[in-house]
């Protein structure tokens, strides 16, 4: 889903030559998904010319005119006949027909595996929900225990091969990602993370885990027949939980994981040298997912109140609140509040945003509903602590953990805003694509703050092929920069700053369609370049220019998730002078989240998120007073 590309792609010391390591197993869909899936076309490697064509365009606004001639002479020299550019296509098209995706195993190790900075903030998104009603702990052990029965209940769709094949333009998408984000969890290693998925094993996981004042307790979740507990049991056994962990005197063991991943990985292979912790963390590791009941943040203004959640979300506040109530590697953990606030975060190995989004949209439906199932009153077992011992070796662990988390937590700027104005219907009453005319909107914002453009990302899924994941959408383009700078130009007319607004749409609309479609330049280019790293070739000059450092570095890191619950996604920027941008644009308001970081001085995610809102306001006027607009 997101940018992360931009970090691994920043620090050329960080890939390995795929053949030294372990190669990373897809987990294997039975029955109807497995037909499904294998009906799914293989994703394509684009002709090696557009690719290099597209990306000098791509460089034209970003780069200077000196820095652009530089780089269409490497080029030249790239792609020329017999050159290394061909030797190195040739055998990315022999790895195409060889797998069953070319890109991801590659791009499963080089955007997470293999990135070793904290999962936290700088790589695993958040998204936060709309507030609830409850205010102390039985309203919030209730919504908890329906939460529960709802993602069982979307579990059983998964399980039950029922899940909806979902379309794009006509077309079906690859469902793989929704069969890893249940009993998965990442491992962390001081080299390379893992994956493991528990949820095709002989034995699948039953129960989940809970974590309460940072300690960690097993619920089984089903029944001996095998059905689901039913909300009123499952409320019953949160209850025991809360009951037995009111003292937060413990050690915040989850805290561990919010870790550099080379230290988190050493930390690990001393915390489970211990049997029984090995054991508690093996039962976290298996569990279907986490449920994170969550102290009561500090209160704030209802302004503040949905950017003070998104914090919350993304790393729990800091050591003095919840933030080792996480285990940071699981796949899905949900948080629940004490003060209604509610949401989830997840660790982004496995899947992008839109499958997550669909189980949120599923579980939030589900939570509405009137209970109707009576519960037998079969007395059930009480939920099993997870016990730690903890030597003075992983307090020290702990120790520099809360440090390094404080850090972190003091330095994200993070801003929750509502777009009252308007919604998609707008753009979609002017013939533009909601998406695009939000993109030129940032641009236009990013413009007036910086007076310049940056490389900007955003992400498009590839799931029309087969384990698809994403590539980039680059918004900004040759089109955007000259809306931009027209749009506040007073020697232009309206009319042709109309034009020009249109045209930089259409030229948004285009690129999306291409990328969906495999034929965008970014994941060809890092495909190109780890082909160089696994050929053992030197690295071609290309990959060393700085204008391709600064294609990839991403001042703007952007996606769209949409969602039908008015909900919206967060994430940290993926570079140190950078925003992170996630939008859900719902009919008649968009919800934005913007992310920046304290230790820059030139970014503010507030002055970022008022500029949006203003140029938002500005095209709409311009469109709204211009009568050509209207063709």
């Amino acid at each position: 889903m997101l940018g992360f590309v931009a970090r691994a792609m920043a620090k050329p010391g960080m890939l390995k030559p795929s053949h030294l390591v372990k190669p990373v197993s897809v987990t294997r869909i039975p029955g109807r998904y497995l037909v499904h899936q294998e009906g799914l076309p293989k994703l394509p490697v684009p002709p090696l010319r557009q690719t290099l064509e597209r990306y000098l365009r791509a460089l034209q606004p970003i780069v200077s005119a000196e820095e652009l001639a530089h780089t269409q002479q490497l080029v030249e020299e790239f792609q020329s006949s017999g050159g290394v550019g061909d030797r190195l296509q040739k055998g990315l098209e022999r790895r195409a027909k060889k797998t069953e995706n070319w890109l991801s195993d590659w791009w499963l190790n080089t955007a997470y595996l293999e990135y070793r900075l904290p999962v936290v903030m700088n790589s695993s998104p958040g998204v936060v929900l709309p507030r609830l009603e409850f205010t102390d702990r039985q309203g919030q052990i209730r919504f908890a225990a329906k939460l529960i029965a709802g993602v069982l209940n979307f579990k059983s769709m998964i399980d039950n091969e029922t899940l909806p094949v979902e379309y794009l333009g006509g077309k079906p998408l690859c469902m793989n990602q929704y069969y890893q984000i249940l009993s998965s969890c990442r491992i962390p290693d001081p080299k390379r993370d893992s994956v493991v998925n528990h949820a095709r094993s002989k034995k699948p996981p039953t129960h989940i885990t809970v974590v309460h004042n940072f300690q960690f307790f097993v619920l089984d979740v089903y029944n001996s027949d095998g059905s689901p507990l039913t909300v009123d049991q499952i409320y019953i056994q949160l209850e025991k939980i809360c009951n037995s962990s009111l003292q937060t005197n413990k050690e915040p063991i989850g805290i561990l994981t919010s870790q550099h991943r080379n230290t988190w990985g050493k930390a690990y292979n001393n915390l489970i040298k211990d049997k029984t912790n090995k054991e508690s963390v093996r039962a976290i590791q298996k569990s279907i997912f986490t449920v994170c009941l969550d102290a009561p943040m500090p209160r704030v203004s209802d302004e503040l109140y949905r950017s003070r959640v998104a914090a919350q979300m993304l790393h729990g506040g800091g050591s003095r609140w919840n933030s080792g109530n996480r285990w940071f590697d699981k796949t899905l953990q949900f948080i629940i509040g004490e003060d209604g606030s509610c949401g989830l975060i997840y660790e982004h190995a496995p899947a992008e945003g839109p499958p997550i989004v669909s189980l949120v949209d599923h579980v939030v439906e589900y939570t509405k509903k009137s209970e109707m199932v009576r519960s037998p009153m079969i007395p059930l077992p009480m939920p099993q602590k997870l016990r730690f011992n903890i030597t003075p070796e992983i307090k020290k662990d702990i120790e520099k953990a809360k440090q390094n988390l404080n850090i972190m937590v003091h330095d994200l700027d993070v801003k929750v805003s509502v777009f009252t104005h308007f919604g998609k219907h707008f753009p979609k009453s002017q013939k533009m694509s909601p998406d695009a005319f939000i993109q030129m909107a940032l641009q236009l914002a990013y413009y007036r703050v910086y007076n310049r453009c940056c490389a900007t990302y955003e992400s498009a899924s590839l799931r029309m092929f087969r384990l698809g994941r994403t590539d980039t959408i680059r918004s900004s383009s040759v089109e955007s920069l000259n809306f931009t700078q027209a749009m506040d130009d007073p020697t232009r007319q309206n009319q042709e700053k109309v034009a020009l607004l249109q045209n930089a749409v259409r030229g948004h609309r285009a690129y999306t369609d291409m990328a969906i479609q495999g034929q965008a330049i970014d994941r060809h280019l890092l495909g190109l370049r780890l082909q160089a790293i696994e050929d053992l070739t030197s690295m071609p000059e290309i990959f060393m220019d700085t204008a391709y450092a600064v294609a990839m570095h991403f001042n703007l890191s952007t996606s769209q998730v949409p969602a039908k619950t008015d909900c919206v996604m967060c994430f940290g920027p993926v570079v140190p002078d950078g925003y992170g941008v996630c939008y859900n644009p719902m009919d008649d308001h968009i919800n934005f989240a913007v992310s920046a970081f304290n230790s820059c001085a030139e970014t503010n995610a507030a002055r970022l998120s008022q500029a949006l809102e203003e140029a938002l306001l500005d095209m709409r006027a311009l469109l709204v007073q211009t009568p050509q607009s209207k063709l």
